[in-house]
């Protein structure tokens, strides 16, 4: 049934006019935000923490984040319109100079990201700018929805890889000086670390610092965050370089908590354009509903 409704959603995304697409999404949002009372306390409490549980914005915060993801969508659903024309008249690119400096020592790079702006929308726009983006994803519970997001990834020279096969092809991608992006707010595995975020306690995967550690690849956080007017901001922040010191273990953690700082900035900073639907505090590996 979920298939089928990410089908309609596309051909309705792709056939409709863009505002009247995201009108669309933004009024059935509302309506998930009014029934799916499991989704609405997590977002709730997810936001609080940067808030404060007080606020009295969070009711209208919160619905934002669901308008804001149901345009995330529509965004995705349209990607074969995605062409440089629509990069030249809609995206802002900012710290491109970070990536291809990271490129011209040819150890590749890790773009880092979170579940936040419009992160699909990013590594396709990376792709068709010149980035042979490989991102590492899990893999949806439904084979027909996993080989639709797949498929329209790689339309736009995006390849999936998936998390259970993440390490030998990370190494490869990156040993052919390409970016491996990584999603670094979520630990999928289990194996996360139990470090501090928005001031609580949260698990996050070692993967980006494992593989800046191993390959001598810098971590770059990056962002396409949603501005006013249909228009992107694409945000490729100073990298993050490894600095190894013998003792791998403590290395991760000192990378990943250098990593987390920054994924904290842009999160306080545009909240309601974080898209977590769980309790961020949960340790229990997330699956893709």
């Amino acid at each position: 049934m979920l298939y089928f409704l990410y089908r309609a959603g596309q051909r309705l995304a792709l056939a409709l006019p863009l505002p009247w697409a995201y009108a669309i999404a933004c009024g059935l949002s509302d309506l998930k935000y009014l029934f799916s009372i499991k989704d609405r306390r997590a977002v709730l409490h997810n936001l609080s923490a940067v808030t404060g549980p007080s606020d009295p914005e969070l009711p209208r915060m919160s619905k934002e984040v669901f308008r804001n993801f149901s345009k995330y969508l529509v965004d995705f659903f349209r990607l074969e319109k995605l062409d440089r024309d629509f990069i030249r008249r809609r995206v802002t690119v900012i710290g491109r100079g970070h990536v291809d400096g990271a490129f011209k020592r040819g150890k590749g790079a890790i773009l880092l990201t979170a579940h936040l702006g419009n992160y699909e929308l990013g590594a396709a726009i990376a792709a068709v700018g010149g980035y042979p983006v490989n991102a590492i994803v899990l893999n949806h519970q439904s084979s027909k929805i996993d080989a639709l997001f797949v498929a329209r990834r790689k339309s736009k020279g995006v390849s999936s890889i998936p998390l259970r096969s993440a390490v030998r092809q990370g190494f490869a991608c990156l040993k052919r000086n390409e970016p491996l992006g990584i999603v670094g707010d979520r630990d999928f595995t289990g194996h996360g670390l139990r470090l501090p975020f928005l001031g609580r306690q949260m698990s996050v995967p070692k993967g980006p610092a494992f593989f800046s550690l191993r390959t001598g690849a810098p971590v770059i956080p990056t962002f396409l965050i949603r501005a006013a007017g249909g228009k992107f901001q694409m945000i490729f922040e100073k990298p993050i370089e490894p600095i190894a010191t013998g003792d791998e273990e403590r290395d991760i953690e000192s990378m990943t908590r250098t990593i987390l700082s920054v994924l904290e900035q842009y999160v306080r900073r545009y909240p309601t354009q974080w898209y977590l639907f769980r309790d961020f505090t949960d340790p229990t590996p997330a699956v893709v509903l």
